[in-house]
Formats: C-alpha cells, sequence, structure tokens
C-alpha cells in the first residue's frame, strides 16, 4: 500500500508538470543529522554525536499554470552517520553508526524577489542499509520505508542555487539487534538540517 502511495503522488508531480515549464539538474551537499538515536529497549547506548553526512542525487522542477507556485520532486541518495557509545558488551566501545536512504521530496514552491525561493513539502524515503562499524553489534534490521517532512529556502543565480531545508520524519523508523540473546530495539528517525547546491542543465 504504501508503494502504492509514493507511485501515486510521483505520478501526479510529474503530471503536474507535463505542460508546464521544465527544469531539470543536478544537486549534491551536506546533513547534520540530529537526535536519529533514541533507545526504546535496553539501555544499551550512551553520548551520540552527530556527525556531517553527504547527499547527491538528481531534480525536475515545472511551474504550475496560473497558480503562480512550482512544484520540484527529486531523487536523492542520502548517507548519514552518528558516534555513539554502546556499552552492551564486556566494556563501553565508541562505534559509527552510518545509515544510508533514497528520499523523493515532492515539493511545493513559490519564487520570490526573481532570485530566491521557499519550498515545503513530503519527503518519501526508502531505508537501503544501517549498521554499526563494531561486530559485537551484527545484523541491524530497520523498517523500510518511512515519510517525512522538508521545507526551507534558496536563491538561484544563473544556473548555479544554493538552498537549505529542514527535514522531519512523520513517524518513527524501528531498527533492532540482538545483543546476545535480547533483542534491542531503537528509533532512527531522522531529524536534519541540509545544506544543499544544485546546478540546473
Amino acid at each position: 500500500m504504501k508503494k502504492v502511495i509514493l507511485l501515486i503522488c510521483l505520478a501526479f508531480a510529474f503530471s503536474q508538470t507535463s505542460s508546464a515549464q521544465v527544469s531539470f539538474g543536478l544537486k549534491g551537499g551536506i546533513n547534520y543529522n540530529s537526535n536519529s538515536i533514541k533507545e526504546t529497549g535496553q539501555d544499551v547506548f550512551d553520548g551520540a554525536e552527530n556527525k556531517a553526512g553527504y547527499h547527491a542525487g538528481i531534480w525536475l522542477r515545472g511551474k504550475i499554470p496560473i497558480l503562480g507556485l512550482y512544484i520540484r520532486p527529486e531523487l536523492v541518495y542520502t548517507n548519514l552517520q552518528n558516534d555513539i557509545t554502546y556499552n552492551g558488551g564486556a566494556s563501553a566501545k565508541t562505534t559509527t553508526f552510518s545509515f544510508q536512504k533514497i528520499d523523493i521530496p515532492v515539493l511545493l514552491g513559490k519564487k520570490i524577489f526573481g532570485v530566491g525561493n521557499i519550498f515545503v513539502g513530503p519527503s518519501f524515503q526508502y531505508v537501503l542499509d544501517s549498521d554499526f562499524s563494531i561486530s559485537d553489534i551484527p545484523d541491524v534490521e530497520g523498517d523500510g520505508f518511512t515519510v517525512g517532512l522538508q521545507f526551507g529556502g534558496g536563491i538561484e543565480l544563473g544556473r548555479l542555487g544554493i538552498d537549505v531545508r529542514w527535514e522531519r520524519g512523520f513517524n518513527d523508523i524501528e531498527s533492532s539487534f540482538l545483543n546476545g540473546a535480547t533483542k534491542v530495539e531503537f528509533d532512527t528517525r531522522v531529524n536534519q538540517i541540509i545544506f544543499g547546491l544544485s546546478y540546473k542543465l
């Protein structure tokens, strides 16, 4: 059902741009992940420290006739990381939790003052993989599909664009691993600030 909803949203986004002026291009940038590890099971995590991640992808933008707005679907690969202290073994260890996902934001925006723009919209996310950097925590499992919200603004100077946006997950991403014979569950819902650079082809 979730995949059907995603396909409907994407079909709507592209149908709105079919009869309008369309532009497309590449994008990339850095992500600052915050509060994305919230344990819901055993007390084995301490001191999560956020690390900069990155993203790269493509975008498409089309004007919506009459309304003076535009719609901008994107397809983006995102890599996020956190350093945490794991207390589940014989001694505490520092490990990196890495998290990779595909983001498909569908943004509704408006141009302001000729060079600026503001936008907001849902972000459909599919978790590709998540893992810790130490062998003490093997086989991390997590939910595949989640939905979030993005909003922000930016400027465009010719073909080059710069924007900053905030993203927050609507629903938990329930992840888990086995600590001995005990299943440890934790929430990896994404909450991040995204700095992006885009280029119109």
